[in-house]
């Protein structure tokens, strides 16, 4: 993507035009922003949570905006209030605690100097900053609607050369309607209106359906567990969590079905709690425990490091035993990202898909939230190259960012698939190849690329040129391997000669 002049056009107002976004994560509230900010006055956002910072046990995981999602951030001046509220990758530690509360605490070190720090925070917070920002300066322009979802979206026949949008949603039990001229698809994998899309859609190419892209982390399944804020490490009470600090506390269990890990990410308030991520094979043994006995009858064993009825209550056991949690996705995108209905309007009417409507995966690269961002941004420029026109904007954004989403993917299915100790001997395999890769690219920068994971942190970068790079890399491999075999045949036919 050029981001040389990524926000240089002007504001233009688009009043007349109505946005209505389906979805109020990152990605929707972002793209409302960057809307409002173009000039664009009457845009509503729909979210089925209560607020802003609902807080979901299952959802309370943390992002990392890293330089991608700072080109949003940079652009609006929220990147020093984010940073006010996170924990910069500069100063990032993780302590290892064994079962036998043996720790180890160390700085993990910064391999990419281009990249810039990263931050992390936990996803409400962010969300809560974005919604600040709407309450703060765009209340004018942007309505956020929340306890609403979107019910049915219809496309209607004014006449032979005319086509309109209706949206039905339901907002606090009552039912509402809304004629959108732009209609924003901000709402996941399982988005309604991708999923209309692919209703409407009579050409047979599939666009809207999601290609899947398997990867070793696919289908892991994960379960969030609250703690308490500053929580006890050891059973004398003499060891407290640090919520700046990231936390890997290994379990005594060994073997697939009952190996287990509590791994705890860094937080800036030390008033919050702190949440565990536990990630495991789908025929885990935790995923049988029914209740809170049941529950500590497994986690007392298997961390006799902690003490488990400190830290868990009774309540909180009761409900992460009931979770259904959640399951990592397949690596995924759609290969169409924008719809145009008929009009002979002025302001033109279409539809626009971001996010994980249009590329979803696990989060092995720390992507999720960064590349939503960047779609906002892409989105942006699109507009602005065609004066906020629709008609011209949609069909740019997805010529723009359509390569980028297709490469994302791809490395989401390669780039760091084996750090959840699925399998030891695959993930050695996979580790041979990464620090192969770094070594060569160290020793021979202008032949070897780095390993994906670390090319991904570098912002500079599109998707699309770091896959082109990895690929390269693969092919030389390729390469000289068979000139191996080769020679190797040779010198075996030239001894049997002799």
């Amino acid at each position: 993507m050029n981001t040389e002049n990524l926000f240089a056009a002007s504001e233009t107002n688009y009043s007349q035009c109505k946005v209505l976004i389906v979805g109020g994560g990152p990605a929707g509230l972002a793209t409302a922003i960057i809307l409002a900010k173009r000039g664009w006055q009457n845009i509503t956002v729909l979210e089925k949570r209560p607020t802003a910072d609902y807080y979901e046990p299952d959802k309370s995981f943390s992002y990392q905006i890293d330089g991608r999602g700072q080109k949003f951030t940079d652009f609006l001046g929220l990147t020093q209030q984010l940073s006010t509220i996170s924990v910069p990758s500069t100063e990032f530690y993780l302590t290892t605690i064994k079962p036998d509360g043996n720790r180890k605490t160390f700085k993990l070190p910064i391999v990419d100097p281009k990249r810039k720090t990263a931050y992390w925070l936990p996803r409400r917070a962010f969300l809560l900053l974005l919604y600040q920002e709407i309450e703060r300066n765009w209340q004018d322009s942007i309505t956020v609607l929340f306890n609403t979802s979107c019910l049915q979206i219809n496309k209607l026949a004014v006449n032979n050369a005319e086509e309109k949008l209706e949206i039905v949603a339901r907002e606090n039990g009552n039912i509402v309607k809304f004629e959108p001229n732009l209609l924003v698809g901000c709402d996941g994998l399982n988005s309604i209106v991708r999923n209309t899309l692919k209703e409407w859609d009579k050409s047979g190419s599939d666009k809207f359906e999601m290609k899947l892209f398997p990867s070793p982390s696919s289908g892991l399944r994960y379960k969030v567990l609250s703690l308490p804020p500053n929580l006890p490490l050891d059973h004398n009470g003499e060891e407290h969590a640090v919520s700046t600090m990231a936390y890997a506390i290994r379990g005594a269990f060994k073997g697939r079905t009952r190996s287990v890990s509590l791994g705890l990410l860094p937080l800036k308030n030390s008033d919050e709690p702190r949440t565990a991520n536990i990630i495991t094979y789908p025929d885990h043994e935790i995923w049988k425990l029914k209740n809170s006995e049941e529950l500590y009858n497994f986690l007392e064993p298997a961390f006799p490091q902690l003490p488990i009825h400190q830290i868990v209550s009774p309540q909180e056991a009761d409900r992460f035993a009931k979770s259904e949690g959640g399951s990592f996705p397949i690596p995924q995108h759609c290969c169409s990202l924008h719809f145009l209905l008929k009009t002979n309007q002025s302001c033109a009417t279409g539809i626009v898909l971001l996010g994980d409507a249009i590329h979803c995966f696990p989060p092995d690269i720390g992507q999720g939230v960064n590349s939503a961002l960047e779609d906002v941004c892409v989105l942006n420029e699109a507009l602005s190259r065609s004066n906020d026109d629709i008609s011209q904007a949609l069909p740019s954004y997805e010529s723009l960012r359509l390569p980028d989403v297709k490469a994302l993917v791809r490395l989401a299915q390669t780039a760091f698939p084996w750090q959840y100790n699925q399998d030891p001997l695959r993930r050695n395999l996979w580790s041979v190849n990464f620090f192969l890769r770094l070594l060569l690219s160290r020793l021979l920068p202008f032949i070897f690329s780095s390993p994906a994971f670390l090319l991904i942190q570098n912002q500079e970068l599109s998707y699309q040129q770091i896959w082109a790079m990895v690929q390269r890399t693969t092919q030389i491999f390729y390469l000289l391997g068979l000139m191996f075999m080769i020679g190797y045949l040779a010198v075996v036919l030239k001894v049997a000669e002799i």
